[in-house]
């Protein structure tokens, strides 16, 4: 009972003395505001009413120094493995060093990059200590690096353009490459100048004859390029006038005599001089925009695809090994002309034909081992029909003026493919310069400019080494036909004369000429005057050709 008055007492006594200190700090405000009142002559609510308002600021202010105090000790206080990682999100490790991935530290520039071009999302990094970056003096700079765990050099690729800006460049600056060791790593070029500004040193002999395939020109970095090999394909090359369709296919024949050794050659030269270096190895050589020695030349490789396809069935039935057919050539410049019509039935109706029989014939290279070169200067789009253009498996095009011109060259789905390059963005400045897409992958590339000796020389051996095949071949009626025609110094001779000299004694014109041709394996011609004989370098160029 006492201990409860004691403490009724003690709560009468605090109460006491807050309501005394209440009193107290009351007369010290009201005198202060008199005071404030006389020095500054208002009434007392307008005193009250400043006081008021500077007590309120100096309490806001107050507030605003505590709190940024209070978080610039913060961060002087936080701990350097927090601020490391804050810097540096760390990724899941999958089978490896959970904590060496915790305490990764990102590479600033790739990492940024890598970001901003959508190629990693923005909690992934790329490691700092998985990055390779090499000078390339007077080329560019190389990125050898990994992309975080969950992503693959593909990634990069479907977004090469906009890495590419990222560095300040554009999509011609760049060449990526996949790395045989592991589906993350990224091997990147950055080029210093734009593509080509300066050409390369064209390339010796044993460089072409040392590469693995056929070379059709240099990469932005001056290494050689091309097809791996012509085996079962065909080429499409594409691109506006001047812009060096014919340096290149001749840069291409070049090698091709080079690289392959023995094949057949098949040429149709549109512009009519185009080509004519190469006219003495070749098989059969026509100058013409007539789309009737195009069917002419397209009917002779269709009956000789018969032919060798008929000896591969005859193979498999027997259970024999597969025959090898010598390699055949078939290379058209200025194609486009080959399909036009004039608009009338009968043209529409020849155009037609001429392209199923085209689209027969680059089909039939995917064994038949005849492969079919078109050029065009007029990639539109019924330039060349599509379904003889589905058939190329290579396909290069040169400056275009537009995207839309590009989809006809290169494929109307060209542009949804894998870090695809607009060819309507080359510098049509730079002669020979291209994209050439095969197997999914493109590549800017830029043909080779051959002296015009050296090209010579190269035929001039090619040549000789074929007439060195015919003079040391086995005894027939071709070469016994070749030698009466030389020996003779004819370069045409009439049925009548040249049956009897090989042994044929028959005297109906008619029957005659059919068992000539049988025993030659050569069609006959015709001279000016309209009649039948054989002109020799038909002769020569069959006893060139294989089967």
């Amino acid at each position: 009972m006492g201990s409860r008055k004691a403490q009724k007492s003690q709560v009468s006594e605090d109460t006491y003395g807050q309501a005394a200190g209440a009193i107290g700090v009351l007369a010290i405000v009201f005198g202060v505001l008199a005071a404030i009142k006389d020095k500054l002559g208002l009434s007392w609510p307008a005193t009250v009413l400043l006081t008021a308002g500077v007590l309120v600021g100096l309490g806001y202010a107050a507030w605003q120094l505590r709190t940024r105090l209070k978080r610039w000790l913060a961060s002087e206080l936080k701990p350097a493995a927090a601020l490391k990682q804050e810097a540096a999100p760390a990724t899941a490790v999958i089978g490896g060093d959970q904590a060496a991935a915790e305490a990764a530290v990102a590479h600033p520039q790739l990492t940024a990059a890598l970001i901003k071009a959508g190629a990693i999302s923005k909690d992934e990094i790329v490691r700092d200590d998985e990055v390779r970056i090499e000078p390339l003096p007077g080329i560019g700079t190389f990125y050898d690096f990994l992309v975080p765990e969950g992503k693959t050099y593909a990634h990069v690729e479907r977004r090469l353009g906009e890495v590419a800006g990222m560095f300040g460049k554009t999509r011609l600056h760049t060449k990526m490459e996949r790395s045989r060791d592991n589906e993350r790593r990224v091997r990147l070029l950055v080029l210093d100048e734009p593509p080509f500004t300066r050409p390369f040193t064209v390339p010796a002999r044993h460089e072409i004859e040392s590469f693995a395939g056929v070379p059709f020109g240099h990469d932005v970095t001056g290494q050689l390029t091309g097809a791996r090999t012509f085996n079962k394909a065909s080429l499409l090359v594409a691109g506006m006038t001047q812009t060096g369709k014919t340096t290149l296919i001749n840069g291409l024949i070049t090698c091709l005599l080079i690289a392959y050794g023995e094949f057949d050659l098949y040429l149709l030269d549109g512009k009519f001089c185009g080509l004519t270096q190469f006219e003495k190895v070749a098989v059969r050589y026509e100058a013409s925009d007539d789309p009737d020695v195009y069917e002419d030349m397209v009917d002779t490789l269709n009956t000789r695809a018969d032919r060798r396809y008929a000896r591969l069935q005859e193979a498999k039935r027997n259970r024999q090994p597969e025959p090898q057919f010598k390699p055949v050539f078939f290379i058209v410049d200025e194609a486009a002309d080959f399909f036009a019509h004039d608009g009338t039935n009968a043209g529409k109706d020849n155009a037609a034909r001429i392209a199923e029989k085209s689209r027969s014939l680059v089909s039939k290279c995917l064994e038949s081992g005849i492969s079919v070169v078109m050029l065009t200067q007029r990639p539109s789009q019924n330039a060349i029909p599509v379904m003889v253009r589905d058939q190329f498996l290579y396909r290069l095009c040169l400056y275009v003026a537009s995207e839309g011109t590009a989809k006809v060259a290169l494929g109307d789905t060209y542009f949804d493919t894998i870090a695809p390059i607009n060819p309507a963005l080359l510098d049509p400045d730079i002669k020979g310069q291209g994209v050439l897409f095969a197997h999914g992958v493109s590549t800017l590339i830029r043909g080779f400019d051959f002296a015009d000796e050296f090209m010579w020389e190269i035929v001039d051996e090619v040549y000789d080494r074929q007439q060195k095949v015919i003079e040391t071949g086995p005894p027939s009626p071709l070469k016994q036909a070749i030698e009466l025609m030389r020996n003779a110094s004819v370069e045409f001779m009439y049925t009548a004369d040249l049956a009897p000299l090989l042994g044929i004694t028959e005297t109906r014109p008619g029957e005659r000429g059919k068992l000539l041709s049988k025993l030659l394996g050569v069609a006959s011609g015709k001279d000016d005057k309209g009649v039948r004989g054989y002109h020799l370098a038909d002769l020569i160029a069959a006893a060139k050709s294989g089967s």
